[in-house]
């Protein structure tokens, strides 16, 4: 069964996270209803992002997922609905193994605020707000699949040469 964990407290300060928010106030993703299949992904701060900026923070989460899942991290409705806020990547893919990468599988969130008529200028999200969701879901693999590599870190950390 998947599991959502925060960092160690090593990993905390090792993040700078303790510039964000008290170790014991990080909120680990839930859902809002029996029927959601996202896990609300909340905002450690207050920020303010403007249009044409992106906003890059550390969560203090990661997850521990069963073999062959993966936690897929897209935009919630009501966010990009209402401000057009929406992820830098449009969307991202934590793999099960990134939970032993040094760092701990601590996943870290990008925002981008597109230039756009008719729209605030500014947007203030604050602490607790959820900013994004994770979905857990299977993946296949091939049947003459020979990966073998060993991941080491977050964002393109498997296509380092």
């Amino acid at each position: 069964m998947s599991k959502f964990l925060k960092i160690s407290e090593k990993q905390y300060f090792t993040d700078d996270m303790d510039k964000l928010i008290n170790y014991e106030d990080i909120k680990l993703p839930r859902r809002a209803t029996t029927g959601s299949a996202g896990y609300d992904i909340y905002s450690p701060c207050d920020f303010t992002i403007a249009q044409g900026e992106t906003f890059k923070f550390p969560t203090g989460i990661r997850i521990k997922l069963d073999p062959g899942y993966f936690l897929a991290i897209v935009p919630r409705s009501g966010i990009g609905f209402s401000s057009n806020i929406r992820l830098s990547n449009s969307y991202g893919v934590i793999d099960s193994d990134y939970f032993y990468s040094d760092n701990e599988g601590h996943i870290w969130v990008k925002l981008f605020f597109p230039k756009c008529e008719n729209v605030v200028e500014a947007i203030t999200i604050k602490k607790g707000n959820a900013v994004c969701q994770g979905i857990i879901l299977p993946y296949a693999i091939t049947e003459d699949d020979d990966a073998d590599g060993i991941r080491n870190g977050g964002f393109g950390s498997t296509s380092k040469v």
